[in-house]
C-alpha cells in the first residue's frame, strides 16, 4: 500500500542518515581518483644515515626529494625525551607551539600544541605533533637542495648547522648556517608567527668560480602508519590540493601504489588527523614536482610528501634564496582562512573534512561559531543554531507534518477498507486513490520535504563531528566534552554506584543519559506518526527507538544533544498542527 511504503521510506531515510552517511557519505568529497603507480621508472637510491633520508634518484629532468630507505632495519627506538635531550637543538617557544628545532640535518621534528591537552585535564600533557627520527612514530619535517652537479656537496641529513640563537620566537628569527668548504655557503632563515606557520627561507651564496644549478625541496616524513579512527565520514591520511583539486588518500592506498607523483603550481599536500595537520606550502605561483611515497624500513612503514621546485642558478659571486612554508598545527576554520587569504593558498581549508556539502558545511560552521562567541557556550550553541535550522526549515516540515497528520485522520476510514476490500487488493488501491483525492490528500507530501532537509541534516553532522571547537568543549553537567559519548552508564545508574561496568561489559552496552533521553524523544515523535496497519510493521518500528539508542550511544554526546533537541522541537511542532488539524495527538 501507499501509505505503507511511505512507512518503509521513512525507515530507510533513518538509516540513511545514521549509517549510510556514516559508512559512505562523508567520503563523498570534491576529490578526483589517484593516478596509478608512476614509481616504476625511478630508480632505487642508496640509503644514506641520520633521518633515514636517501639521496635523490637519478631522474634526468628532475629530481626527486631525499626519501626513505627501501630497504633496510629499522632504528633502535628511544623515548622521545631522550631523543630530543640527546642532540644539538634550538628551542621554539610560541603562544601556541613548544619544542625545537634540531641542529643536526636542521630537522623540525619537535613540536607540541601549548593549547591543546590529552585530556579536559589542563594539567594533561600537550598533544604531540612532530617527533624526532629514533623515537617511536617519528614525524617530522626537513627542508634543502638537491640535484647539484657531481663533486658538489650540498646540506643532508647529518650535516651540523651553525646557529645565531638559541631559541626561535614570533619576534626573533633563526639562522642557520654551513659552508660546504668548496665555496657554497648555505643558510636556513626560520621564521614562525603566532599560531602555527614556519616560513623558511632558504640562501646559498657562491664563493666559487663556476656556477652551479640545484632545485630546492621540501618533506614531511611519518613513520608507522598512525591510529585512525576508521569512520569514512572522516579522511585522515595523506592529503594534497594539485592544481586546485582536492586529493585525499588512505594510508593503505599509498602502500599499495608506493609512489604518487603530482605536477602542480602552488597548492600545498601533506599529512592530516582528525584535527591536526602537517602541510608542506609551496610558494604559490610556482610549478612544483610534488609526490607522496611509501616505503618499509624492516617492517616499519614509511610515508613521505614532499615538492621538488625549479632549478635555481647561483652564479659565482651572487646568491639566490628560495622561499616555502610550514603548517604544523590545528584545523581551525578561521585561521585557515586566514593563511588562505594572506599566502594565497589555494582551497587551504579543505584540510578539514567538509565533505561534499562544503556549501551548507562550512556556512553552518561559521554561523554556529558566531553563536558560541555569543553565548560562550558550545553546547548552548548547537541548540539555537537547532532552533535556527527548524525555523529555516519550517515551511517543509511545516508540509510534511500536515500530511502525516491528514493521513493519521484518514486512519480510520483507510482500516473500513481494508476490512471491506481484504480480498481485493486491486479494488482497495482503487478506492484508497479516490478517497486520497476526495479528501485532497498527497500521500507522497510527507516524505518530499523530509529528503529536501537531509543535506541539511548532514551538512549539520558534519560540523559537530569533524570540528576542532568541539574538541574537549563543555556543556553542562556530566558532558564535559561534547567531543567524547555521553560518559555516564545505566548499569551504575549514571555514577550513583560506585561501580565501573567498563571493566565487565562492553562499550556498546554502555547507554549513557542523553541516548536515553534521544531514545525517549524519538519514541515520542513516533507515536505521532501515522502508525501502519500491519501489526508486524508496526512492532518494528516500536523497536526502532531501542535500536537508535544502541546506535547514538557511542557517538559524541554533541550529536546526541542535537538530535534529542531536534527530537522535541520536532514533537511540539508536530503535536500543534495536529492539534489545529482536530486530529487526536
Amino acid at each position: 500500500m501507499i501509505e505503507n511504503k511511505n512507512l518503509i521510506l521513512a525507515i530507510v531515510l533513518s538509516v540513511v542518515i545514521l549509517v549510510g552517511f556514516q559508512l559512505i557519505g562523508g567520503r563523498l568529497r570534491p576529490t578526483t581518483p589517484p593516478p596509478a603507480q608512476q614509481g616504476a621508472s625511478q630508480s632505487a637510491a642508496p640509503s644514506t644515515a641520520g633521518s633515514g633520508a636517501a639521496a635523490p634518484s637519478a631522474d634526468v629532468t628532475q629530481p626527486a626529494a631525499p626519501s626513505a630507505p627501501a630497504a633496510g632495519t629499522a632504528p633502535a627506538v628511544r623515548t622521545r625525551a631522550e631523543v630530543v635531550a640527546g642532540g644539538q637543538r634550538v628551542r621554539i617557544n610560541t603562544p601556541e607551539l613548544h619544542g625545537s628545532i634540531s641542529l643536526t640535518g636542521g630537522r623540525i621534528d619537535d613540536l607540541t600544541l601549548v593549547n591543546f591537552r590529552e585530556t579536559i585535564d589542563p594539567n594533561s600533557p600537550e598533544i604531540v605533533l612532530f617527533s624526532p627520527p629514533g623515537s617511536t612514530d617519528p614525524y617530522f619535517a626537513e627542508m634543502g637542495w638537491v640535484g647539484a652537479p657531481a663533486g658538489v656537496t650540498v646540506p643532508g641529513p647529518d650535516t651540523q648547522w651553525t646557529a645565531d640563537a638559541d631559541v626561535l620566537t614570533p619576534a626573533k628569527p633563526l639562522t642557520l648556517t654551513w659552508d660546504n668548504g668548496s665555496g657554497l655557503i648555505f643558510k636556513r632563515i626560520y621564521r614562525i608567527d603566532e599560531n602555527f606557520m614556519f616560513t623558511l627561507t632558504q640562501e646559498v651564496e657562491n664563493r666559487g668560480a663556476e656556477a652551479i644549478s640545484i632545485n630546492p625541496y621540501s618533506v614531511i616524513a611519518r613513520w608507522g602508519t598512525p591510529v585512525v579512527s576508521k569512520y569514512f565520514i572522516l579522511h585522515e591520511g595523506p592529503i594534497a590540493v594539485i592544481d586546485g583539486t582536492l586529493k585525499d588518500l588512505s594510508y593503505k592506498d599509498l602502500a599499495e601504489q608506493g609512489v604518487i607523483k603530482y605536477s602542480t603550481t602552488g597548492g600545498w599536500l601533506g599529512f592530516t588527523d582528525k584535527f591536526w595537520l602537517g602541510a608542506l606550502i609551496p610558494v604559490q605561483d610556482q610549478r612544483v614536482e610534488a609526490r607522496f611515497v611509501h616505503t618499509l624500513a624492516g617492517d616499519v612503514d614509511k610515508y613521505q610528501a614532499d615538492y621538488v621546485g625549479s632549478p635555481e642558478v647561483v652564479p659565482p659571486g651572487g646568491t639566490v634564496s628560495q622561499e616555502s612554508r610550514l603548517f604544523a598545527g590545528a584545523k581551525q576554520v578561521r585561521l585557515l582562512d586566514r593563511y588562505a587569504d594572506e599566502y594565497g593558498i589555494k582551497r587551504f581549508d579543505l584540510a578539514i573534512d567538509f565533505g561534499w556539502f562544503y556549501f551548507l558545511t562550512k556556512p553552518i560552521f561559521l554561523f554556529l561559531i558566531y553563536i558560541k562567541e555569543l553565548v560562550g557556550n558550545l553546547g548552548i550553541a548547537i541548540l539555537l543554531l537547532t532552533v535556527c535550522i527548524k525555523l529555516a526549515m519550517f515551511p517543509l516540515a511545516n508540509k510534511s507534518y500536515r500530511a502525516m497528520s491528514q493521513m493519521r485522520k484518514l486512519g480510520p476510514e483507510m482500516t473500513k477498507l481494508r476490512e471491506r476490500f481484504a480480498d481485493d487488493k486491486a479494488r482497495l488501491n482503487q478506492e484508497m486513490m479516490a478517497l486520497y483525492k476526495r479528501e485532497k490528500v498527497n500521500p507522497a507530501s510527507g516524505c518530499l520535504p523530509m529528503v529536501v532537509q537531509i543535506p541539511v541534516f548532514f551538512a549539520l553532522y558534519k560540523v559537530l563531528f569533524v570540528t576542532i571547537e568541539m574538541r574537549h568543549a563543555p556543556f553542562f553537567g556530566w558532558i564535559q566534552d561534547l567531543s567524547a559519548p555521553d560518559p555516564t552508564t545505566v548499569f551504575n545508574l549514571f555514577g550513583l554506584i560506585p561501580w565501573d561496568p567498563s571493566t565487565v561489559l562492553p562499550a556498546a552496552l554502555h547507554i549513557g543519559a542523553w541516548p536515553l533521553i534521544m531514545g525517549v524523544t524519538m519514541f515520542l515523535q513516533q507515536r505521532l506518526n501515522p502508525q501502519p496497519p500491519d501489526p508486524i510493521q508496526a512492532k518494528i518500528f516500536m523497536f526502532l527507538p531501542v535500536v537508535f539508542t544502541f546506535m547514538l550511544a557511542r557517538f559524541p554526546a554533541g550529536l546526541v544533544v542535537y538530535w534529542t533537541w531536534n527530537n522535541i522541537l520536532s514533537v511540539i511542532q508536530q503535536w500543534v498542527i495536529m492539534r489545529r488539524m482536530g486530529v487526536k495527538a
